[in-house]
């Protein structure tokens, strides 16, 4: 049975402790700055930017590869990445102020799973139109899609049991998906309210599969 550890606070602190390359993958979702209304965070652009500047040092440090989804305005304050998955959603998912955002980007840092292992290629788009479930909306801002999630987890584990950490664990969606996917996984949430539902969803995923 894979392993899960879940943690209630602030991830910076936690992570410095961590020996370097721990971790096969860290996959996330850090808050945007665009002034969602977080339960933890004052979700600012410039608290975004001391936000990367304080995580992405650490990230580099204690995982293989790193991936995270930053939205399409946040792309230029993070370090250049090895790699840019699109996540493309043809029915036009956002509106911006060229139109409507039809992809969203995903920065990539370390080697390609498939490549590495003499695997061969694969594409570096993911399409993917399924909406955030309605209910998981009312309890987080800006829930992933748990069909993109976990097809973009595939792409980034390169069908392996690996070592997972979500340092922004939010509602859970990356432990539920490597319960399935059967990956030791490591879950941080600052939020105590998140915490309670992202760990609640991991814990019901995990007895789910002895029914």
């Amino acid at each position: 049975m894979s392993k899960v550890e879940l943690f209630n606070g602030d991830c910076i602190p936690i992570l410095k402790k961590i020996p370097d390359k721990s971790f096969d993958l860290i996959l996330t979702d850090p808050p945007y700055g665009v002034g969602l209304e977080y339960d933890s965070l004052v979700d600012t652009q410039e608290n975004i930017k001391k936000l990367i500047n304080n995580f992405m040092p650490v990230f580099l440090r204690i995982s293989k590869v790193t991936a995270l989804s930053c939205g399409v305005i946040n792309t230029f304050l993070y370090p250049p990445s090895d790699w840019i998955l699109a996540w493309i959603m043809t029915g036009g998912g956002n509106s911006s102020s060229w139109g409507f955002s039809c992809w969203q980007p995903i920065l990539v840092y370390g080697k390609d799973p498939y490549l590495s292992t003499g695997r061969g290629r694969r594409p570096d788009i993911i399409m993917d139109n399924v909406p955030a479930d309605r209910f998981w909306k009312t309890k987080h801002p800006c829930p992933k899609p748990i069909t993109f999630w976990r097809k973009l987890f595939q792409r980034l584990s390169g069908g392996k049991q690996i070592k997972v950490l979500d340092p922004f664990m939010g509602i859970g969606t990356t432990g539920v998906i490597c319960k399935e996917e059967g990956c030791d996984f490591t879950g941080i949430e600052l939020s105590e309210k998140y915490f309670s539902v992202a760990e609640k969803r991991i814990n019901d995923s995990i007895t789910s599969m002895f029914r």
